[in-house]
């Protein structure tokens, strides 16, 4: 008997990638990218059972994004009709107060999303856009929308409230939201699968470090805290993005050098993090410049971790007894470096790292702590696109 298989969308505002995925086994026949989207020059890298391919051309929008993704799997695999596809799984950022669960969507769940847009103004038009594509390609299939925000519904309301004027909770929506809710899903349950035990039964604080990054603590599968807050901006540092900052920093720089408030969001959002300070924001780049004995790059690493560090010091607080520290996301995975900088000088709270198993190479869930720590210290790859597969197929009627 043929399992499910979801195709699973994340559409940026000039990407799109594509997986078809097993929602069984996580397994992925094909997968591809579509980059610069309405630009003059946009490439498809599609990857099937043959091999990969590379192509070139103009791409109006993303729902010729589509096209050529199906004239691909066509020409090179894996051929969809083969397999059992049942649904078209979305990533879409921002589901605000409204949506908990992934949903069916329908034209009132795209209204929905649309009215999300000012919490999301570089996110949400993106995915909208490609729904629309996928609907209009795929007019036969359910389609369901899996939100970055559901998972840390769950936050009680001491942790998103910010402290601010209450009108503007209950007109404007101005609280945490929270991000990365598909990979803290994922991760959380193969983390208590990795220390065997009910996924209900173990706290967590999980740190998603890629090039967005941010940290959650999970008691028993929820969110109860989390980094970012209204918007991705807030929390650790990242590739591009500063994270916490004093919050007088806009009106200072308004004042002071006469920015649109406009310009100085994209600077902390786009010109800040690892790339403001050491002048690169892929991680590999940062730790070869430090190895190398790059001041700036020296400087980055050490901010970065310093304020890794002081997050899992507040949600182990918060969580009160924590099972383990769980590491994912590109750098998470990859970075040993980052791990045992960020976890140094925590011993007295149960907290080590085993530097031989820090620095070993293993491909799957694995812990780099000693033998019967107090908390243990696991990598765990994250499989978004697995997550939204199964979660899209646990959500259809």
């Amino acid at each position: 008997m043929s399992t499910p298989h979801v195709l699973v969308v994340n559409a940026g505002s000039s990407s799109l990638k594509y997986s078809l995925v097993d929602a069984t086994t996580g397994e992925t026949p094909g997968d591809g990218l579509v980059e610069r989207i309405g630009e003059s020059s946009s490439t498809l890298v599609h990857q099937g059972p043959g091999g990969g391919t590379r192509t070139e051309g103009a791409v109006a929008d993303h729902e010729a994004a589509f096209r050529l993704a199906l004239d691909a799997f066509g020409e090179h695999g894996p051929d969809l009709a083969a397999y059992d596809v049942v649904a078209v799984g979305h990533r879409v950022v921002h589901g605000g107060e409204h949506f908990s669960q992934p949903v069916v969507i329908t034209d009132e769940v795209i209204e929905a999303v649309t009215d999300l847009i000012p919490l999301a103004p570089l996110h949400n038009p993106a995915n909208l856009s490609g729904i629309a594509g996928a609907r209009a390609l795929f007019p036969d299939l359910p389609h369901v929308a899996i939100f970055d925000t559901a998972f840390h519904q769950t936050l009680p309301p001491h942790a998103y409230t910010y402290a601010v004027p209450r009108d503007w909770v209950r007109e404007h929506g101005i609280r945490r939201y929270g991000f990365h809710g598909t990979s803290f899903s994922f991760v959380s349950q193969a983390a208590a699968d990795l220390l065997g035990k009910p996924l209900a039964e173990v706290n967590l604080v999980v740190a998603h470090l890629g090039n967005g990054a941010s940290i959650s603590a999970v008691r028993g599968g929820e969110s109860v805290e989390t980094s970012m807050g209204m918007t991705p901006l807030e929390g650790l540092v990242m590739g591009t993005r500063s994270g916490d900052v004093d919050p007088a920093l806009h009106a200072h720089l308004h004042r002071e050098l006469g920015w649109s408030l406009d310009e100085i969001d994209r600077i902390l959002n786009r010109e800040s993090g690892l790339k403001g300070l050491a002048g690169e924001n892929d991680f590999r780049e940062v730790l070869r410049l430090r190895d190398a004995g790059d001041p700036a790059a020296s400087l980055a690493f050490d901010v970065f971790c310093h304020r890794l560090r002081k997050y899992v010091g507040a949600y182990y607080a918060v969580l009160g007894e924590v099972d383990a520290i769980v590491f994912t996301g590109g750098v998470g995975e990859n970075a040993a470096p980052v791990r045992s900088a960020s976890l140094a000088g925590l011993s007295r709270l149960g907290i080590t790292v085993d530097g031989t198993l820090n620095e070993g190479r293993v491909a799957g869930p694995h812990a780099i702590s000693p033998a019967n720590s107090a908390v243990a210290v696991l990598v765990v790859p994250t499989n978004e696109e697995w997550e939204i597969a199964r979660q899209s197929v646990a959500a259809l009627p």
